[in-house]
């Protein structure tokens, strides 16, 4: 008997032991040199200070990267920080630096340090290549989670092509992407101008990661930004949007005014709905096509890719005055297309709501033409309306209030009574002879 006692417990131990060895976490700083890090580009001052990482700035030098000798795929990583309040900086995660790409240039996903009025700390930017993937407005509710002048928790997750970010156990950045698999992890020192004074010091401590036993954490009330095209990951399920494209076929959009979708002008290739330019509209008789199902509050997301010079529109509530009169979320190409210096104020360039209200965004956050520029539009129960543009929120207003309304009676639309405030109407992706790609359209009602 007591053999089976022994015999148990020591089976009972190895499966203890086990158990343990897949949720072990592995320390990435042993609190007194750098060993298993080296520096890349910039050169900032790195060093170990009372079992801390310190980061010094140094005027008129490149971003400045301590990398780890490893590479890293599917991970949890967790640390603490400690950074200067007129200081910018972030961590590097699944990051690549090889001499045949930029000279050796880090590039990839960063989490962002923020301590700026601006907010976004732990959100998602894209060094050296595609720039902000998720921004702080995306998550209001994250944006107070940053504590000036105090050390600050942050977690990243990457299981497969989900890239989670949490600060201070706030949930911050939800990413869905697949353009890097694996890579490096980096403690940035963010460059300064020869003019800026040196001397600036970011802290870290607590390093840790977590490389087996994970489990993609779901938290359905954050929103997530899903870069894989015509997809919806579990989280996007939940919060109850649903795909108008499959990537695959015209199903569930047919031409505006009929049954069935048009025969010339539009085509699926690569996973996107494009309109084919023509400068002969006699030999392509194109239209614009329309949703099958109809919305009235309701977010929608919508991927475009245009053309140099190219001119389109998403349109909705449209009906009153005909079925492609509506409000419609311009898409066009504002370097090359004479309709981007036309209107009144800017209201016909990109994002804006045509001939009416201007979008306004900033430069860094518009994509050039044959690059996908990611659009949204929100429009609530009591009509107030959103557009959004590559994670910014760049006009607001409300259908049917006086403002609107004098708004459209100096417009194009003025001839046309109640523009714009049909109760439902399908989406419409506009037929302008032009090339224009949509893809990853995805609809939810509120």
């Amino acid at each position: 008997m007591k053999y089976f006692q022994i015999l148990l417990s020591f089976f009972l131990l190895n499966a203890s032991a086990s158990g343990q060895s897949k949720d072990e976490w592995k320390s990435l700083f042993n609190g007194k040199d750098l060993t298993g890090w080296h520096q890349l580009n910039g050169q900032a001052k790195y060093g170990v200070e009372n079992g801390e990482i310190v980061g010094t700035t140094v005027s008129d030098t490149p971003n400045s990267f301590l990398v780890t000798d490893k590479d890293y795929g599917d991970f949890v990583l967790e640390l603490d920080l400690l950074v200067n309040n007129d200081m910018n900086s972030g961590i590097q995660f699944r990051s690549v630096s090889k001499p045949e790409i930029m000279d050796g240039r880090v590039h990839g996903y960063q989490c962002e340090v923020d301590p700026s009025d601006r907010a976004w700390s732990a959100g998602i930017y894209d060094e050296a290549r595609r720039g902000w993937l998720y921004t702080g407005e995306l998550n209001p509710s994250g944006k107070s989670a940053f504590k000036a002048n105090e050390w600050n928790h942050y977690r990243i997750e990457c299981i497969g092509n989900s890239i989670r970010t949490w600060l201070n156990n706030i949930p911050v950045a939800y990413l869905i992407d697949d353009m890097t698999p694996s890579g490096l992890i980096a403690l940035q020192v963010h460059a300064i101008g020869k003019d800026d004074q040196p001397g600036k010091q970011i802290r870290w401590k607590n390093i840790r990661i977590k490389t087996t036993g994970l489990k993609v954490t779901e938290t359905p009330n954050v929103f997530v930004v899903n870069l894989v095209p015509n997809t919806l990951c579990e989280a996007e399920k939940q919060q109850g949007w649903h795909l108008l494209f499959d990537g695959k076929s015209t199903n569930g959009w047919k031409a505006v005014g009929k049954d069935q979708f048009p025969e010339q002008g539009w085509t699926v290739e690569d996973g996107a709905l494009k309109s084919i330019a023509s400068r002969e509209p006699e030999k392509i008789k194109g239209s614009d096509i329309v949703s099958d199902e109809k919305f009235d509050a309701f977010e929608f997301q919508f991927e475009f890719n245009f053309a140099e010079g190219a001119n389109s529109g998403v349109k909705y509530f449209t009906g009153n005055g005909g079925p492609s009169i509506g409000l419609e979320y311009q898409v066009l190409d504002d370097k090359n297309h004479p309709d981007a210096k036309m209107g009144i104020a800017g209201n016909r360039t990109l994002a804006s709501l045509y001939d009416l209200i201007p979008a306004n965004k900033q430069e860094r956050f518009v994509k050039p033409f044959d690059e996908w520029n990611i659009g949204r539009i929100v429009v609530y129960p009591d009509n107030r309306v959103e557009h959004w543009l590559n994670g910014m929120k760049v006009l607001e207003y409300v259908r049917g209030s006086e403002s609107f309304k004098s708004l459209v009676s100096k417009s194009k639309f003025a001839g046309f009574e109640n523009f714009g405030m049909v109760k439902a109407a399908p989406i419409l992706l506009q037929y302008h002879s032009d090339q224009v790609k949509f893809r990853s359209l995805k609809i939810r009602k509120i």
